[in-house]
């Protein structure tokens, strides 16, 4: 064990001295703070802009003056999604799904205002964050210093005479990347310092905890396998090229096959032909704005009977809203049906591409990041139906007060006499059947669970790296 820490001690020194290794250190970590820096102050921006245009959507929702229910049904509401506290280290999704939803009735819009073209790839370099420098920058950093460890020793004819001394393969590999996992963790300080900032303001400590640690793992890994490729191969020239390869695979390669292989094998239908089918089934329902529509003539049966009256005019409640109330409860029961349809095909595509994890490091853990920072895909659909549960509530909210409050006889007159019109122009009052929205991502233990299986793939990674490097080392000759 003593041999181990004084090769570590000898290998730290020498890359003290060598001014090309001290100035990649410093320029690593200066692109490391700077990237982190930015990324929070984004991300921090993001969260600001974004709560106040969420407290200003409901300002200006809540003081729209006295009008008809249903005008203030397709007036509408916005909502945004606050990025969560651990987005300053990785954004995930967030500039490519969209951050508001504008919310009305009779319909489920799309998220909108997304930096990204919705064609782009999870994967790709659309703005470099802390994550995204993690994952990919350090790595190059590690081969470059890295790749020459044990190559060195032979260079410089020190190999033979180490071993004579009695030190075995295995001391000095584990020495030389013991030396190189501590330059590895050294460079997690700005991300420690992330995860330390986010954890106040969230109570988030065990997943800032379980973030720093799926980033430790991911850089060990590449320790690993850059320790294994010098002691197996006799060049430099040979090893680098070895690991610049394994780099572009891991980093390039790979990524871009998981998301191919997801969108051949899980093909998405086209958005025309899904509108038509859901269009034909809304039909079935029939449309909430005409109350004499077929659809509606056991509604209007049923209700004359429970009420024992003979016309409409006469029921206890407005007929027409009652018509816009049951319509729209199963329009959303439709609609909410293709969605559920549609994340459940994308949940898919994205576990296909996330099993690309055991073929590159790169792929487990960016998978493992947006999971544990709560901007992963699963985050984005929770955000989709927290914000259809709030458009559904505030429209069936004013269809109540249509049903309640409004006479079925100044409705229907509304257009052709003065005096109704006064009547069905409700109260400003009304409109607070509105809630508050306040995005939150999944809980903790939730968001664990979903990265507990690239945590499974980085592991597999570390015990595969490390028993290939126990048998290269025990092979080690001059």
């Amino acid at each position: 064990m003593n041999n181990i820490f004084a090769i570590a001690r000898e290998e730290a020194r020498l890359w003290l001295r060598s001014r090309l290794a001290l100035g990649a250190l410093l320029v690593f970590a200066l692109l490391l703070t700077a990237t982190s820096w930015m990324t929070a102050n984004r991300m921090s921006h993001e969260l600001a802009h974004r709560a106040g245009q969420q407290a200003l959507a409901e300002e200006t929702f809540l003081a729209q003056p006295d009008r008809h229910p249903h005008r203030m049904v397709h007036y509408g509401h916005y909502v945004f999604r606050a990025p969560p506290p651990l987005s300053i280290i990785d954004p995930g999704v967030d500039s490519v799904t969209g951050q508001s939803i504008f919310l009305e009735g009779h319909r489920q819009n799309t998220a909108m205002f997304a930096d990204a073209g919705a064609g782009a790839n999870l994967g790709g370099f659309e703005e470099l964050t802390a994550a995204l420098a993690y994952q990919l920058f350090v790595p190059l950093l590690l081969i470059a210093i890295g790749h020459g460890l044990v190559i060195r020793e032979r260079e410089e004819n020190t190999l033979a005479p180490l071993l004579a001394q009695g030190v075995s393969g295995t001391a000095l590999c584990a020495g030389k990347w013991l030396a190189l996992a501590g330059v590895a963790l050294a460079l997690l300080l700005p991300l420690v310092v992330l995860a330390v900032a986010a954890v106040p303001a969230s109570g988030e400590g065990l997943a800032g905890a379980g973030l720093v640690s799926l980033y430790a793992l991911y850089l060990l890994i590449w320790c690993g396998l850059i320790v294994l490729v010098s002691t197996a191969v006799r060049s430099r020239a040979l090893a680098l090229g070895v690991l610049a390869l394994c780099w572009l695979g891991a980093a390039l390669i790979v990524p871009r096959m998981a998301v191919e292989s997801a969108s051949s094998a899980m093909p998405t239908p086209g958005k025309l032909q899904t509108d038509l089918r859901m269009q034909a089934d809304l039909r079935e329902v029939g449309d909430g704005h005409n109350a004499g529509a077929p659809q509606f003539r056991q509604l209007q049966a049923n209700l004359l009977a429970q009420y024992e009256v003979d016309r409409v005019e006469d029921l206890p409640v407005n007929f027409r809203g009652v018509v816009a109330e049951v319509a729209e409860a199963d329009l959303t029961e439709v609609m909410n049906r293709y969605a559920e349809e549609r994340m459940a095909l994308e949940s898919r595509q994205a576990r296909f591409a996330e099993a690309f994890g055991w073929l590159s490091p790169v792929v487990a853990v960016s998978s493992g990041s947006r999971a544990l920072a709560g901007t992963d895909l699963a985050t984005h659909h929770r955000f989709l139906r927290e914000a259809e549960a709030v458009r559904f509530d505030f429209v069936q909210g004013l269809n109540r007060v249509h049903v309640e409050q409004l006479t079925y006889t100044d409705d229907i007159n509304r257009s052709i006499d003065e005096a109704s019109q006064r009547a069905t122009r409700m109260s400003a009052e009304n409109w607070n059947v509105l809630d508050e929205f306040a995005f939150q991502p999944a809980s903790v233990d939730e968001r664990f669970a979903h990265a507990s299986a690239p945590f499974a793939m980085l592991l597999a990674w570390l015990l595969l790296l490390g028993g290939g490097g126990l048998v290269a080392a025990k092979r080690l000759r001059p």
